[in-house]
């Protein structure tokens, strides 16, 4: 049994968006102003008119044209290109580089954070002296 969107039928895809997107039938239909049932009947439809679409897509955070050429096979192809390439942000495996020392970063914010601290301390000094 194949797990592939039917490529016409944009009711899966929208229903597949929302679901990647960690969003409830619920939470779509309230964002619609609509009803759950309305949510499910919408995704069992194989078409939709282009305003309705339009609104979905909106409500979603993707285009409506993202919505029609949504493809499972494009979004695993999309998400394997991460683990490609060697900028991984985040991810610190082997043959990953790092263009800077993160304990340089730390004492840069560190001295940064003491210099505003002296400001701090030199504008209340002032304070205290005027009054």
């Amino acid at each position: 049994m194949s797990t592939t969107t039917k490529p016409n039928h944009i009711g899966r895809k929208i229903s597949r968006i929302r679901e990647l997107r960690d969003m409830k039938q619920e939470a779509l239909a309230q964002a619609l102003g609509t009803s759950q049932q309305t949510i499910s009947t919408i995704e069992n439809s194989e078409t939709i008119d282009d305003e309705k679409l339009a609104e979905i897509a909106k409500a979603l955070g993707v285009t409506a044209e993202a919505i029609k050429s949504f493809s499972e096979e494009n979004m695993i192809t999309y998400f394997n290109t991460f683990n490609d390439s060697h900028g991984n942000f985040g991810k610190f495996e082997s043959g990953s580089i790092c263009n800077f020392n993160p304990l340089d970063k730390v004492v840069e914010l560190y001295e940064r954070l003491v210099l505003a601290e002296k400001d701090k301390v030199e504008y209340l000094e002032k304070l205290l002296k005027n009054k």
